[in-house]
């Protein structure tokens, strides 16, 4: 019975001393405080039957299942339901034992009465534990947005012992004045200067999850130009799917400003896919490798094979696995995919039916300087190794993962990518479907450059950019994995997918944002131009000149028809090249490079 626990036996004492009080207060209030002793002999009389009518209703109605520290509205239309049908009941008790010294107003009287004493008390305990009874937040915060996802938030901060709203801004002028939660709209957003001074508040929360990014950046420049510090709630998407609560407020990202539209997955179609089968992904322990296996864990696999060299990293997706995906079965494997024999045991043994190929060299200045030869090793013939033990273990399909550097390289990096094209467009004619998506910069990846700006803000500048003009196609990591995996299961065998990156960001532009994320203005971190890097370019393409596009059933994903092939005699050069026992020099490596794709063309060293 729910009144063994010790919480609902005292709700339901509390309940038992407000049904006794009622009843004698609504007699007293009938008669003017002074009740003659015949009605007093009446209320005397009744109160027995009439309480134990009353906690039955209570009892009836589930009163003692709700938790008075959550009190709802829910609840108090609960207390409203019991008194109204327990006064329906003495109702109708009185007029069976034809009791006539009852006045029907005293029966108003202890209806309301009963409402007002159970409600309130409910109600003032939520209070008090919140401790909002006499303990308005610490810090004062205005509300940009004035909708539902504000109204939802009012009523998570109300419960904050930090937080108090002092107002909301929208930029609906029929919103202008009105209130939410007892909170007014003071005005537009662009008013935040004035509000915020006015109240002294040093903290914004931006709730407007629907708008377009060009908004949120909008909302952001106000906020900074007042002085006052940022924080959002989650977006749109994360808060339908039930990931996260508008409760969750968080520091404004990089994502926010950026914006794109969610990547729309045909999800029973991955299922079937990836459902049941064993996947590998090689890099597991890399920014897109590891995302690529969260985002594949949605889909049951039968088991996710994480192949990385680097034993920190793959500690690290493993320990998130055991912790958010305890049920789904991981192989955490360490090797290193140019070790031709280590790969073949491992692919042997566990027959992935699906291979992502995520491992690569991809810092562009590292791998041209000192590093070419590894490069090459890692990129292609890595490629070369997982593709040909891939082939021999029956896998299904194969997915490389590729960059928008391949395109026209001016860079060993990017050459090698290309190169790493070509070798699966060689294994291509096999019994295993070869797949190849090409796509810019994510977000925050591994030795990018937002992680290096963040530093830099972080030790008080001044934030490096090559070149004011350079610009580049962004992504956030989550929406590169999933395209990758929806190209992966659109393709057929021979394509290069490339991803609708969207327009192109100036970097300079980013760490602008970056700077005012942070709370800080160009006075406080200067910029400085340190001129192009070897093998850097200002723009990068996703096409190729000769390359030709069509369209898919997904708007982010287009088909990149490029013929180009290595003919047999330039592949085994390539893979005698590639066995060379003595390391090559740098220049030994771009020569070749030059040689066996007449695209690359590096930069004037």
């Amino acid at each position: 019975m729910i009144l063994r626990h010790k919480h609902a036996f005292a709700a339901f004492g509390h309940d038992l001393v407000v049904s006794l009080a009622a009843w004698c207060i609504a007699f007293w209030l009938r008669f003017n405080f002074e009740i003659p002793k015949l009605y007093f002999d009446a209320m005397v009389e009744s109160l027995p039957w009439v309480v134990a009518l009353q906690v039955a209703v209570f009892l009836a109605l589930g009163l003692y299942r709700g938790i008075w520290r959550y009190a709802s509205v829910h609840d108090l239309y609960r207390i409203v339901m019991a008194a109204v049908i327990s006064t329906m009941a003495i109702s109708m008790m009185l007029v069976f034992i034809q009791a006539a010294n009852i006045p029907r107003m005293v029966l108003l009287l202890d209806a309301m009465l009963l409402v007002i004493a159970m409600g309130g008390s409910r109600l003032t305990y939520r209070l008090w534990r919140e401790k909002r009874l006499f303990a308005p937040g610490e810090h004062a915060v205005i509300i940009m947005g004035a909708g539902d996802a504000a109204s939802d938030l009012l009523k998570h901060l109300a419960r904050s012992r930090h937080w108090r709203v002092v107002g909301l801004l929208d930029d609906n002028p029929r919103r202008l004045g009105r209130q939410i939660h007892g909170i007014s709209v003071l005005g537009p957003l662009d008013s935040i200067a004035a509000n915020a001074a006015r109240f002294s508040v040093g903290h914004a929360i931006i709730a407007m999850p629907s708008v377009n990014h060009s908004a949120r950046r909008r909302a952001l420049g106000l906020c900074a130009a007042a002085g006052v510090k940022v924080l959002i709630v989650p977006s749109f998407e994360d808060i339908t799917s039930g990931k996260v609560t508008v409760s969750q407020i968080r520091d404004v990202e990089l994502d926010d400003l950026l914006g794109r539209d969610p990547v729309k997955l045909d999800a029973a179609g991955m299922r079937e896919w990836i459902g049941g089968r064993n996947v590998m992904v090689t890099g597991a322990g890399g920014s897109i490798g590891s995302e690529l296996c969260r985002q594949l864990e949605r889909f049951n696999p039968a088991r996710i094979v994480f192949l990385d060299q680097n034993e920190f990293a793959l500690y690290q997706i493993v320990e998130e696995f055991a912790t958010k995906f305890p049920t789904t079965k991981i192989v955490p494997v360490i090797a290193d995919i140019r070790n031709a024999a280590r790969v073949r045991q491992i692919m042997q043994e566990w027959k992935p039916e699906v291979v992502f190929h995520a491992a690569a060299y991809k810092h562009v200045p590292l791998m041209e300087e000192v590093n070419a030869w590894e490069a090459a090793q890692n990129n292609i013939r890595g490629t070369m190794v997982a593709a040909r033990e891939a082939i021999a273990a029956g896998s299904v399909k194969f997915v490389l993962i590729s960059t928008d550097k391949a395109v026209n390289p001016t860079n060993v990096m990017g050459a090698t990518k290309r190169l790493a094209e070509l070798v699966c467009a060689h294994y291509s004619s096999s019994g295993t479907q070869f797949v190849e998506v090409r796509f810019g910069n994510v977000l925050g990846s591994t030795g990018s450059v937002v992680p290096k700006f963040r530093e830099q803000i972080a030790k008080g500048g001044p934030v490096t950019v090559t070149h004011p003009d350079i610009q580049r196609y962004f992504m956030s990591i989550p929406e590169a994995a999933q395209l990758v995996l929806q190209a992966g299961y659109m393709g057929n065998g021979g394509e290069i997918f490339v991803l609708d990156m969207g327009e192109p960001v100036k970097i300079v532009e980013l760490a602008r944002d970056m700077i005012r994320l942070s709370g800080l203005s160009e006075q406080d971190i200067q910029i400085k131009f340190t001129g192009l890097r070897p093998g850097e370019k200002l723009f990068e393409e996703l096409l190729a000149d000769s390359d030709q596009t069509l369209g898919t059933p997904h708007p982010k994903l287009r088909i990149a028809k490029n013929n180009s092939r290595l003919t047999p005699e330039e592949f085994e050069s390539l893979e005698r090249w590639l066995s060379e026992p003595v390391p090559m020099s740098d220049e030994s490596v771009r020569s070749r490079l030059r040689a066996l794709l007449p695209e690359y063309q590096p930069a004037d060293r």
